[in-house]
């Protein structure tokens, strides 16, 4: 039995839907987009607002975690898949860094806890921007 009813194995094989279908060039072009992406939302936040806490950084969380989420999406023509939401987890953690490292602070520094709060959404946007 398949999805439209009754045909023998041989003439219709089960196969997975091609947007769950990531190979490895895909996979390349998934991790192109989330550093590229990743570092330029991060540079860009680090010079805007570097000194940023509060609400407002959950916004700001979010808003990095959907950039990076809908590049690769772009990227990778619309694919979905565990692996493209680990790599636009990597994306958003690049982003994070860059923030630091534009604003003059330590790479991970360890008092600041509305930027680790801002990273942990923008993972969390990112990545369910390409669940299944």
């Amino acid at each position: 039995m398949t999805d439209v009813g009754a045909r023998c194995p041989d003439c219709a094989p089960r196969r997975k839907l091609p947007q769950f279908e990531v190979g490895f060039v895909w996979l390349l072009r998934a991790v192109g987009a989330a550093a590229v992406v990743g570092a330029a939302v991060g540079a860009l936040w680090g010079a805007a607002l570097p000194n940023t806490a509060g609400f407002f950084t959950l916004a700001i969380g979010a808003g990095v975690g959907y950039c990076i989420g809908e590049s690769v999406s772009i990227a990778t023509n619309r694919k979905i898949g565990r692996q493209l939401q680990v790599i636009a987890a990597g994306g958003a953690v690049l982003a994070y860094v860059m923030h630091n490292i534009v604003a003059g602070y330590a790479i991970v520094p360890s008092d600041d806890l509305w930027g680790g709060i801002a990273l942990i959404v923008a993972i969390f946007v990112g990545a369910g921007r390409l669940q299944i």
